[in-house]
Order: structure tokens, then sequence, then C-alpha cells
């Protein structure tokens, strides 16, 4: 039998992981806006206002994903316990969309203080700080996406030109 990532054990873990993030968020105070704009401050590090703890954050994150991204090989799994197979790209290279999406996604962290997944957990811990930050972010992905996909379509075959008899 086929698995797939809407059968139960790839919900379960999907559900399992996202409460998981999320209270490490709270935890680590990360779904706070200042201690975003803190880290962002580093002109504030010689008076000693700057906060390195999403550096430490970060850190924790690379850690497991480096060892979590490389237990299939590991233990030889050919996939993984709870989806039909492991997500592979096969997108390498830094290029101008890596570039400018970067850009973009840190021009809005460092205005907002809100990061995508800190921004999802407070709108259980508080709505009427987040709410209008994750509409406007579904609004933006969604015609990202749109555009996206427009500027990907192949090309209209030419227009042939047609004699008059």
């Amino acid at each position: 039998m086929a698995r797939s990532y809407s059968s139960p054990a790839a919900l379960v873990s999907a559900a399992v992981s996202g409460v998981l993030f999320g209270i490490g968020l709270s935890v680590a105070q990360m779904t706070h806006p200042e201690k975003i704009w803190n880290f962002l401050d580093l002109a504030a590090i010689p008076s000693g206002g700057w906060d390195p703890s999403l550096a430490f954050v970060m850190g924790g994150g690379l850690v497991v994903a480096f060892f979590g991204l490389r237990l299939n090989r590991w233990l030889g799994w050919s996939q993984p316990a709870a989806g039909p197979s492991f997500v592979v790209t096969h997108r390498t290279k830094v290029d101008t969309s890596l570039v400018v999406g970067s850009a973009i996604f840190g021009i809005g962290w460092g205005l907002s203080g809100f990061c995508p997944g800190p921004a999802i957990a407070d709108l259980g811990l508080v709505p009427q700080d987040a709410w209008l930050f994750v509409v406007a972010m579904v609004v933006g992905s969604w015609i990202a996406g749109g555009f996206l996909e427009w500027s990907e379509r192949a090309p209209a075959p030419p227009l042939q030109e047609t004699t008059r008899a």
C-alpha cells in the first residue's frame, strides 16, 4: 500500500512536529518581535543591548537538521516512516530568485519582527498582534505564487502571418 502525505501517520507526524515547533518557539521566546529586533540591532553590541539568543535557536535548529536529514542514509531507509518519499531538492545554486526572495523575506522580518512560524504561533498567543501580518503574508504568498506560475509558463507560439487571397 502506497503512503501519502495525507495518511494518518503523516498527519500525526505533522501535528506532533508542529506542536513541538510551537512549544520550542514559545519557550525560546521567539514569538516576541522585540527578541527579533534586539537580535537584528547590531549597533547595540557595544552598549550590551544586543540579544544573541536567536543565534542559539538557529544553531540548535541547524544541528538537529544536519543530523536529521542524514538519518535515512545512516539507517538505510528507502522511505520515511510517515510519508511516501524523501524530498530531495536539485536546486543547489545561489541564483537571483534566491537572493531576491531572501532580501524580501529579510525586509519583512526586520520591519515587522515576525517570522512566518512565530507569527502563526502568535495567532494562538496574541492574535491581536499577529493577525494582520499573517493575512498579509498569505496574500503575499498567493500573489508571488501566481506570478511565479505565470512567469514559468512556456512561451506562447509565435503568431503566424496570414496572407489574404
